[in-house]
C-alpha cells in the first residue's frame, strides 16, 4: 500500500531567515493526521540564511539525523562541544536531554539547505557522541545510518535503515524492507516506484511516499532523482 503527501499538502513556515516544510506536526504547524510515523517523528526540510540560528533548545530522547544539501551547519551545546557539518555531509546527533543545543548557519553568505529528521530512541540506550558521514554521489544508493553502523554507516539508538539514492536517467535499483513501514522521500527530481505487491506510483520533488506491507521497493527514474528512503521496523 502506498500513500503519498505531495510537497503541497505539507506544513510550511516562513519566518525570514527560515523558510521551512514539515512532513509532520512540528511548532506551529499541527495535523491530527500526521504526527508521526512509526518511530519516524520528524522529517523537516528547511533553508536557514546566512549567519541565522535557532534559539538554544533541548531535544526529547530522538537521534537527530541532518544531511547537509548546500552550505555549513554548526552545532553548539551546553558543555561547549561545537560540531560542523558541510555541503553532502550527514550529521547524526544524539543529544541527552538534559543537553541544549544551539543550530546555526555558520556561512556569512551561504544559505543552509538542509534535510532534518528527528528518529525516536530506544529508552535503554544512552546517548552517543556526535557522527558524521560524507556522502559518495558515484552511489546509486548509500546507507547513511543502521542500528549496528552496517557498511561503515551512523549508528542509530533504534532499529531504522537510512538510505541516501541518487540515481540518473534509466538508472533502476531495487531496495530490501526489512520493517513494517517505509518512507519515500523525494530531494531532487522525481521517480517511479513500485512495490512487492506490485502497487505501482510515483513521485515529484518534494513529495514523499508512505509504504506498506511491501517486502521491496524499485524506483526508476526518467530524469536525475535524488532521495532518501527510511526502512521502519515499527
Amino acid at each position: 500500500m502506498i500513500k503519498y503527501r505531495t510537497a503541497q499538502q505539507c506544513g510550511k513556515a516562513d519566518y525570514g531567515w527560515l523558510q521551512a516544510r514539515y512532513t509532520f506536526s512540528f511548532g506551529h504547524y499541527f495535523d491530527p493526521h500526521f504526527l508521526d510515523y512509526g518511530t519516524l517523528r520528524v522529517l523537516n526540510q528547511e533553508v536557514l540564511a546566512p549567519n541565522s540560528e535557532f534559539k538554544a533548545k533541548t531535544y526529547p530522547h530522538v537521534d537527530v539525523v541532518n544531511l547537509i544539501l548546500q552550505g555549513e551547519a554548526t552545532y553548539l551545546d551546553n558543555m561547549g562541544r561545537t560540531v560542523t557539518a558541510k555541503e553532502n555531509e550527514c550529521l547524526l546527533i544524539s543529544p541527552h536531554n538534559t543537553d541544549t543545543y544551539i543550530e546555526r548557519n555558520s556561512s556569512p553568505d551561504t544559505p543552509l539547505t538542509r534535510i532534518q529528521l528527528w528518529l525516536n530512541a530506544c529508552p535503554q540506550q544512552e546517548s552517543l557522541a556526535s557522527q558524521k558521514l560524507a556522502l559518495d554521489e558515484n552511489l546509486k544508493y548509500q546507507l547513511l545510518a543502521s542500528p549496528t553502523g552496517d557498511d561503515g554507516s551512523l549508528i542509530l539508538r533504534q532499529t531504522i535503515w537510512l538510505y541516501h539514492i541518487h540515481l540518473q536517467a534509466g538508472d533502476e535499483i531495487t531496495l530490501p524492507i526489512k520493517g513494517q513501514k517505509g518512507f519515500l522521500q523525494s530531494i531532487k527530481g522525481g521517480t517511479y516506484l513500485q512495490t512487492s505487491t506490485q502497487e505501482n506510483g510515483q513521485i515529484q520533488c518534494g513529495d514523499g511516499a508512505f509504504i506498506q506491507e511491501s517486502h521491496s521497493i524499485t524506483l526508476k527514474s526518467s530524469a536525475e532523482f535524488r532521495g532518501l528512503f527510511i526502512d521502519i521496523i515499527s
